[in-house]
């Protein structure tokens, strides 16, 4: 509000026939009826009187000096300010005047302006101890904008947001502090926020270009790029020269884009090129969270595709740390875990995974993780003949022969008793597999993860000796017995079921 022209001024007709001191008590009238709304907290009201009494005397500091006080209640700091400004020009001895001008600058950030005016009230008011802590406060908003500054530069975002927290208790109408803490929110993943910062400004001022740009910022970083690249283009129109808007408009679009080739050639069943692809967008913004957790993750589908396993579970964690709510990121690096066997890990990326969503399919992603984590704990029998999953009936017969003549105890009468112990050990296993393995109903438990000691199997009266009898014929002995008159103690004729001639000797 700057100063009011009496020419310029509407007054009421009767009003021109006044004379000066008529026109001044009037004025002093309604600065009174002013006074006593200000009083009452009727700040509105109170403004409307101060206005009158201005327009009435306009060369009247006081009335400006009143007028600006009201519209700092009203938070209107700015208009306050050109109040004030206007009433030191009319009356440069006006204490409250600059008082209320050094004031308004310090709500509005600009605190080197404040200092000029505090100390002009304190070279009219030395003894002024309202003026002596204004500038105490303006030097404080200096200290805290220089940490703020040098925080930014070593991208110390908590320790520019907790300066802008304190500048901003005496620069409250401050949008230059506003901007950069939500700025410095948004690059520490606080998005609501940052939102709600930069979304006050813009009530306030729907042009602010800084705000805009803060608004697209937190967009971007929630991955909504299509919706962030908007804004951007808005703040350029508001402020062509803004930088760093159009630094992240530029991000922006290259992201998308590389991340959109990506998923094409993985759509294609180009792995190769796909990886190459998503390491390039990993590139682009190291700051954007959310879409790297993404990109991190896509990458890992892709590694597992191409049996990088290892990469595919370093590149899930890598999504993991970057958003530790990301629930695919969790399942991904589970089943990486599953193929390699991994299962304790497993079981406990399911976990979280179940945790935080309770669906009746994480629920059975994690019963299937714990069955294989208490089978893995056990005996393989699989292992132990050296066959898969899907082994038939003859292929099942045929690793058993191998298995069960490979650790005779027969074959190793002549090693050491530690040696002899393993191997026999090792025969009962072989046996013990065949067992499990050759009776559908037995393979069936113990691939449903039931234990084998369980009565049911029938394990407890088994014996390897007996189970190689019958496969091979003869008079197989065992734990270094001899028979049929051979140097090793063994002979097998070609009766039994498997056609087998061998000799120990």
């Amino acid at each position: 509000m700057a100063s009011v022209d009496m020419d310029d001024v509407n007054m009421d007709p009767d009003m021109e026939f006044l004379s000066d001191e008529e026109l001044e008590r009037e004025a002093e009238g309604f600065k009174e009826q002013g006074n006593a709304y200000y009083i009452k907290k009727d700040y509105s009201e109170a403004f409307n009187y101060y206005t009158k009494a201005i327009d009435m005397c306009p060369k009247n500091a006081s009335y400006y000096g009143n007028r600006a006080a009201t519209l700092m209640m009203l938070s209107r700091h700015r208009e306050a300010l050109e109040d004030s400004q206007q009433a030191v020009r009319l009356d440069d001895t006006f204490m409250k005047g600059h008082l209320r001008e050094g004031k308004c600058h310090l709500s509005l950030g600009n605190a080197m302006a404040a200092s000029r005016c505090f100390q002009r009230v304190l070279e009219l008011e030395p003894d002024n101890s309202q003026a002596q802590q204004e500038v105490k406060n303006a030097e404080s908003i200096l200290e805290y904008e220089k940490m703020a500054e040098i925080g930014f530069e070593k991208r110390d975002f908590r320790m520019v947001v907790f300066c802008m927290d304190r500048a901003l208790e005496s620069a409250s109408a401050c949008h230059r502090f506003k901007v950069l803490k939500a700025e410095c929110l948004a690059l520490l993943g606080r998005y609501p926020e940052a939102q709600s910062v930069a979304s006050d400004i813009l009530r306030m001022d729907s042009t602010n270009g800084d705000a805009l740009y803060v608004r697209g910022l937190c967009l971007y970083y929630e991955d909504c790029i299509d919706k962030a690249v908007q804004f951007f283009v808005q703040a350029l129109r508001m402020a062509p020269d803004h930088e760093k808007a159009r630094l992240a408009c530029r991000d922006a679009k290259a992201l998308k884009a590389k991340k959109e080739e990506g998923n094409k050639a993985f759509k294609e069943r180009n792995y190769e090129a796909a990886y190459e692809l998503y390491s390039q967008a990993l590139t682009i913004d190291p700051n954007n969270i959310k879409t790297n957790a993404k990109l991190y993750c896509n990458r890992a589908t892709v590694g597992s595709k191409l049996n990088k396993i290892d990469q595919a579970v370093e590149d899930c964690t890598k999504a993991i740390k970057l958003d530790e709510t990301y629930i695919k990121a969790y399942l991904r690096r589970a089943q990486c875990y599953i193929d390699t066997e991994q299962y304790e890990e497993a079981v406990r990326d399911y976990e979280k995974v179940y945790q935080t969503e309770k669906t009746k399919e994480h629920k059975h992603l994690l019963k299937n993780a714990q069955l294989e984590l208490k089978k893995s704990k056990r005996k393989d029998y699989y292992k132990v003949l050296g066959v898969d999953k899907n082994a038939t009936e003859d292929e099942l017969k045929k690793a058993y022969r191998k298995r069960a003549l490979l650790h005779h105890p027969d074959r190793h009468s002549s090693a050491s008793a530690e040696v002899q112990k393993e191997e026999e050990k090792k025969f009962k296993e072989v046996g013990e597999a065949f067992t499990v393995l050759s009776d559908p109903k037995k393979k069936s438990r113990y691939d449903s993860g039931q234990d084998v000691e369980d009565d049911s199997m029938n394990m407890g009266d088994f014996d390897a000796n007996n189970i190689f009898k019958a496969f091979f014929g003869g008079a197989g002995g065992g734990g270094g017995g001899g028979g049929g008159g051979q140097p090793g103690g063994f002979s097998f004729d070609a009766s039994g079921p498997g056609n087998f001639f061998f000799q120990f000797g």
